[in-house]
């Protein structure tokens, strides 16, 4: 099954982390090695049906292989380093209406609720059953308004009753771990330019700093400060390649006061300087694109 899921990928491999026709669905395909890769990872599901892929947060790290998947339950930063190519996923970005509904109606899940995002199990038959029936239609584009949410739905319910069912289920709950420190996540990123103290969001989220502390790391594998320092580096990234920004105006703009510490964090992250690093990733993509022109996909997702 992971080998046929990986052949409709190939057929339907769209540009790097665009959608496919069939809503909160997205493949992924890469052929050849690239450099570790600065992603932002929302709610979703991925199942890996060829290659691996290892998923770095803070000092935690997670390796899915072929027919292999994992949850993430929330909004992060993350570095993605694609160990075996080529490489093919199906990501399931996860509805929270369509959840709740589905999650209302399914059985208990197995095993107890353990707190920790980029676990991955491997998928049972049924899991996979499911998501490719869902994801054919991409070959029946005619068919996805009529059947897409049905069958996404079946899928939830499918992976309620694996090993991630547990994870999942907390994905709704506002009161679990998981959707308080969604909740905070999602605070200290749209603040990331901005001083943080632990004690002012733990007041927030009602409960005290080393609560707070705890839950975080146990949830997002890092801690609420370096989870906000890759938020700014990405960002910061972001504006030096995409914006031409300098290292100086970058780091300004993300929230840092001294740009030598802005220049040591971000090579520390990266690797190189602010303006080296943007000109290898240049480079790279001046080579991905002559790679095109001459015939092979670009597809560095």
């Amino acid at each position: 099954m992971p080998a046929d899921l990986a052949e409709l990928i190939s057929r339907h491999r769209t540009q790097p982390r665009t959608p496919s026709a069939v809503p909160r669905l997205r493949v992924v395909a890469l052929d050849t090695p690239v450099p570790p890769t600065d992603l932002t990872y929302t709610p979703m599901v991925c199942l890996v049906a060829r290659g691996a892929k290892r998923t770095v947060v803070g000092a935690r790290s997670r390796v899915a292989r072929a027919g292999e998947m994992y949850l993430n339950p929330v909004t992060m930063p993350v570095v993605a380093v694609f160990e075996e190519v080529p490489y093919r996923s199906a990501v399931l970005h996860l509805d929270a209406r369509l959840l709740a509904d589905v999650a209302a109606d399914a059985r208990p899940a197995r095993g107890p609720y353990e707190p920790e995002a980029l676990g991955s199990v491997r998928a049972d038959p049924d899991v996979l059953d499911a998501l490719a029936r869902w994801a054919r239609l991409l070959d029946t584009p005619e068919d996805i308004p009529a059947l897409a949410e049905h069958r996404e739905a079946e899928l939830l319910y499918r992976l309620l009753e694996s090993p991630l069912g547990a994870q999942l289920r907390a994905c709704v709950l506002a009161d679990s771990a998981t959707g308080r420190m969604r909740q905070v996540a999602r605070w200290i990123t749209e603040h990331a330019a901005e001083p943080l103290r632990v004690e002012d969001i733990a007041r927030e989220a009602r409960m005290s700093p080393t609560t707070l502390h705890r839950q975080f790391r146990a949830v997002m594998g890092t801690s609420p400060r370096r989870f906000q320092k890759g938020v700014r580096l990405q960002d910061a990234r972001r504006r030096i390649l995409a914006e031409g920004e300098t290292a100086t105006e970058a780091a300004t703009a993300v929230g840092y006061v001294s740009t030598s510490q802005f220049n040591r964090e971000y090579r520390q992250a990266y690797g190189l300087p602010p303006l080296q690093d943007a000109v290898r990733i240049r480079r790279h993509l001046a080579g991905l694109a002559d790679a095109a022109h001459e015939g092979e996909p670009d597809t560095t997702g």
